[in-house]
């Protein structure tokens, strides 16, 4: 089954990652766990129900002495039962407004978690879309030591048919055939190379690293961003929307920190049966049992001023997560500029290698033909050649380098798409 070849398309690529990469699962199941968190229960909105109940068997021994010597009593095994039973619940009625700030808190943590998952969602894509066309790539480069090949081959050819004329000596011969070897040479090392590749992209895709597919896309390079429409959209990207929550996060936690410094109103309800039965002694049967109704107030004095430096705490995290939010910020803007940069360099580039890459096909052709006729030396067809695997190589590297810069642009700017 490994064996058999399928055809592989970017977006079906981008698709088996998606869902088969373990760093998104585990993103996945880090907002899975903050939206089961996000809940009133949880933030202490909710009354905290309580049923308790004991029994305890006991077996004693009893003296007991009276006025009226004919009461005493003196058993020795005497069965005791004593039974317990409560339901009590416990509610906040006040703290400071803490609760209302831990569920604001687990809101935002909520939100922070799902914007990471979008952003390893968009991390993945790029690191699929940018392996995929490295693997496109790595094939034009075979494709152009191939094309080099063929005509090494036939230049061997016609110098043996010289030879066996009388016209080629013994060091053409010889220059020829190292000539192919070394190409054939570079073949076999730019398969290894293609492989690697590709067992990188099988592994961020989760598949195993000797499938075969083929590869059906091409480098088709998008000409017409703009840098103001990236930049207007940067703000968009998931990461600062995360890194915004997290600046929500340490708000509600100072407002948290704060109510600490409030007293605390509870109220308290429950119902309580309490029996004790005895075969001797005292009290025979003794039973109470009956509902309780009550409040709770704490007021909280002094702690060796744990609440106001865990506040200062608060309020420091606060700060340092707004500087975080503006380096991203910084960050993200100088990443977006150099790679812009890149982008329009391959662009402005790109049409001047078309030229050269076809000026030096058509000059390979041309000295082949010169070559067979006699009228051009084994010296001007292997320049011939370097020059066309030269400017196949920088063509196809351009290519890719501005494909490359569009998929970043994208990503930073989340607009990318497959």
């Amino acid at each position: 089954k490994l064996a058999a070849q399928n055809n592989l398309s970017l977006k079906e690529a981008v698709t088996i990652a998606i869902q088969n990469s373990y760093d998104i699962k585990l993103m996945e199941n880090n907002a899975a766990i903050a939206k089961n968190n996000n809940n009133y229960g949880v933030a202490g909105a909710l009354p905290s129900v309580t049923a308790t109940g004991t029994n305890n068997n006991t077996l004693t021994t009893i003296n007991q002495t009276f006025p009226d010597p004919s009461r005493n009593t003196s058993r020795t095994g005497v069965d005791g039962t004593t039974l317990n039973a409560g339901l009590s619940a416990t509610m906040i009625l006040f703290n400071g407004y803490r609760v209302a700030a831990t569920k604001e808190r687990l809101a935002s943590i909520e939100k922070q978690t799902t914007a990471a998952l979008q952003t390893q969602m968009l991390n993945t894509t790029s690191t699929v879309m940018q392996q995929y066309y490295n693997v496109v790539r790595q094939f034009a480069f075979l494709k152009t030591i191939e094309k080099s090949i063929e005509a090494s081959e036939q230049r061997l050819t016609i110098v043996k048919t010289r030879q066996t004329l009388g016209t080629a000596n013994q060091a053409d011969l010889l220059q020829s055939s190292l000539d192919l070897n070394a190409l054939l040479q570079a073949k076999q090392n730019q398969l290894v190379i293609l492989e690697q590749v590709k067992a990188d992209l099988y592994n961020s895709m989760v598949i195993p690293a000797n499938s075969n597919y083929i590869f059906t896309d091409s480098i088709q390079v998008d000409s017409k961003i703009s840098l103001e429409d990236v930049e207007s959209k940067i703000k968009l990207h998931p990461m600062l929307q995360s890194a915004q929550q997290l600046i929500n996060v340490n708000q509600f936690l100072e407002k948290e920190t704060r109510a600490l410094t409030y007293p605390t109103l509870r109220a308290n309800g429950g119902y309580n049966y309490n029996s004790n039965k005895s075969a001797a002694g005292f009290i025979l049967v003794n039973e109470s049992y009956g509902p309780f109704l009550g409040l709770n107030l704490s007021i909280p004095i002094y702690a060796g001023s744990t609440s106001k430096r865990a506040y200062k705490n608060a309020q420091i995290n606060t700060v340092s997560a707004k500087l975080q939010y503006d380096n991203t910020v910084q960050d993200l803007a100088t990443e977006l500029y150099k790679t812009y940069q890149n982008y329009q360099n391959s662009l402005k580039q790109t049409p001047i290698e078309i030229q050269n890459y076809e000026m030096s096909e058509a000059l390979l052709k041309l000295v082949m033909e010169r070559f067979k006729l006699g009228q051009a030396t084994i010296v001007d067809v292997k320049q011939a050649q370097q020059s066309f695997e030269t400017a196949g190589f920088r063509l196809t590297s351009l290519k890719f380098t501005a494909k490359i810069a569009e998929v970043e642009l994208k990503r930073m700017s989340n607009q990318l798409a497959f």
